[in-house]
């Protein structure tokens, strides 16, 4: 008996069925695989949040007051410089061993910090913490890229962004209560049994590539000119209103140092063999308004994210404890729709309306918030908190799935770093123009208010005003530093309304690109023939299998 004849016999499809998983991840495995991902992920966001309550003590355990700012500033320099780099590198020598590297530095970090008998060891341990800490969002995105398709990744990305969710709530917990009981060195010995086990899972469940038959150019000029440029944008954005004024000599000094090294960077890049950053990535449109709204979601998110927790315990005399607990609605919205929105992009291959309708939900929450006084109800500030969750669940993952989704499976490392190094930065002057606005209302306000209710102004700094010492002053006194404190936050949140507005628009403009069914890149004779993904098809040489995680 013969077989069919060939011009009859259907033709093998490209695209694998979503439900058949990558050929080098076991189904079984890929629990273990995401979980590590998580832990990884939820490791990083929680060393962000969790000095939030625990700084004051830590700083005066260690008599370093005045150097607490270098404690937060450390970690968001080293972690900001590395994101593009590991992005990089990730994809020039493979995710998994950079991956493992990332969460070794960060653990090395931890030991120095629960250590640190000083205020330089503690800062310094800080530091190498973001060097690791850099690399633990980009690559595990990057290693999802890696072994799920496009069309499925939605619903892993989402699970992903449960672990920021979860850690802006479990964080200041932590802090609060590590401080309060077995002391603050535990808010970094306990990152030692979380990363040992996901260093384990790595080093079991993720197979590594191949080594390539040549060795990649690294640009390490182009490193240095980012590093210097992202220093002197940080320290701007750390110091000005706070250690300097902003027409100070050092502000215009390090604006000027960005503005300089930041154009060499762009001439360098432009002729770089292996650019830390291609400037071909912002040809792409969606590259561009993803990138775009989530630095401006960014400077919306931290404004809430850092000073909501204060203004609950300054306003409403609640405990840093409670006042953590009253961010579970904002967790409870990402978590919502951060899966929600997974699952339905992984289901439908439908995605263009959540950016856009993240930023809508961003600029009505900071409304309503800009609206709250001492009087308002606590369930109506957590509606407010879980409005503005809803709004960043929707969008932040997403983004990063049209990044990823804009370009071949050999780049989106590199793609995923420099898009999170952008929001980096957002988030970065989220914080300093939030804190300067604020700052500058609360002394004004302060200023004109004390004297008339028998206080004088000369002998209260806004900057040592803690819940404690608010909670101790006569009742006519009180009165007049809560309502300053409500006055100078909340119209700072109307100021951002229109920045998300502004976000809103542009995202409007996603265009919607097909989510592949597969990561498999295939060798063509035509170099012309197009990807399962609308993505360009690379040469068979430098083709990667599905599903290998390099």
């Amino acid at each position: 008996m013969t077989g069919p004849d060939p011009a009859t016999r259907p033709r093998r499809q490209r695209a694998t069925p979503p439900e058949i998983l990558p050929a080098s991840v076991k189904k079984p495995d890929l629990a273990f695989v995401v979980g590590a991902l998580f832990i990884t992920i939820l490791l990083a966001a929680l060393d962000q949040t969790i000095f939030s309550t625990a700084l004051p003590t830590i700083v005066g355990d260690l008599s370093g007051v005045d150097q607490m700012l270098w404690v937060t500033t450390a970690y968001i320099l080293a972690s900001t410089i590395m994101m593009p780099v590991y992005g990089k590198l990730g994809d020039l020598f493979g995710h998994k061993i950079l991956f493992m590297s990332a969460i070794a530095l960060f653990l090395g970090g931890s030991v120095l910090g629960g250590l640190s008998g000083s205020m330089p060891v503690l800062i310094a341990a800080r530091a190498v913490q973001g060097l690791g800490g850099g690399g633990l969002m980009i690559l595990s995105q990057a290693i999802i890229a890696d072994i799920v398709p496009p069309r499925r990744r939605g619903m892993y990305m989402g699970i992903l962004g449960g672990a920021w969710a979860f850690a802006s709530v479990l964080g200041p917990i932590l802090g609060g209560w590590f401080a309060d009981t077995i002391g603050w060195r535990w808010a970094f010995w306990f990152n030692l049994p979380l990363g040992l086990l996901a260093v384990t899972a790595a080093a079991v469940f993720l197979k590594a590539s191949a080594q390539r038959s040549t060795r990649p150019v690294v640009d390490g000029l182009g490193m240095a000119a980012m590093a210097v440029t992202t220093t002197a944008i940080i320290l701007v954005t750390s110091w000005g209103g706070r250690e300097y004024a902003w027409d100070s000599p050092v502000i215009l000094g390090l604006i000027g140092v960005a503005i300089v090294v930041g154009a060499l960077l762009v001439y360098v890049e432009s002729r770089a063999v292996e650019p830390i950053i291609p400037l071909h990535l912002f040809r792409d449109c969606n590259f561009n308004l993803a990138t775009a709204g989530g630095l401006l979601s960014s400077v919306a998110f931290l404004g809430v994210v850092i000073y909501m927790p204060t203004y609950l315990q300054m306003v409403s005399g609640l405990s840093p404890t409670t006042s953590g607990l009253l961010l579970a609605p904002l967790a409870a919205g990402i978590q919502v729709s951060s899966l929600g929105s997974g699952v339905v992009a992984s289901r439908t291959g439908r995605y263009r309306w959540m950016p856009a309708t993240s930023g809508l939900l961003i600029a009505v929450s900071l409304y309503l918030l800009s609206s709250l006084t001492a009087e308002t109800s606590l369930w109506a500030t957590c509606s407010y908190l879980f409005v503005c969750g809803l709004g960043v669940g929707l969008g932040f993952q997403i983004l990063i799935l049209i990044v990823q989704n804009s370009f071949p499976i050999t780049e989106v490392g590199t793609a995923s770093g420099a898009h999170n190094f952008f929001r980096q930065i957002g988030a970065s002057l989220g914080s300093a123009v939030v804190g300067t606005l604020f700052t500058a209302r609360l002394i004004d306000l302060l200023g004109t208010r004390l004297p008339s209710a028998g206080g004088i102004s000369g002998e209260m700094d806004p900057n040592s005003l803690t819940p404690a010492l608010v909670s101790q002053m006569p009742q006519e006194l009180k009165a007049v530093v809560v309502s300053s404190y409500n006055d100078a936050l909340t119209p700072v949140y109307l100021v951002l309304v229109p920045l998300m507005v502004f976000a809103f628009v542009l995202l409007l403009f996603i265009h919607e690109k097909p989510l592949a069914l597969t990561n498999e890149v295939l060798p063509v004779e035509s170099p012309s023939a197009p990807h399962p993904s609308g993505q360009k098809t690379l040469p068979a040489e430098t083709a990667r299998p599905a599903g290998d995680v390099r």
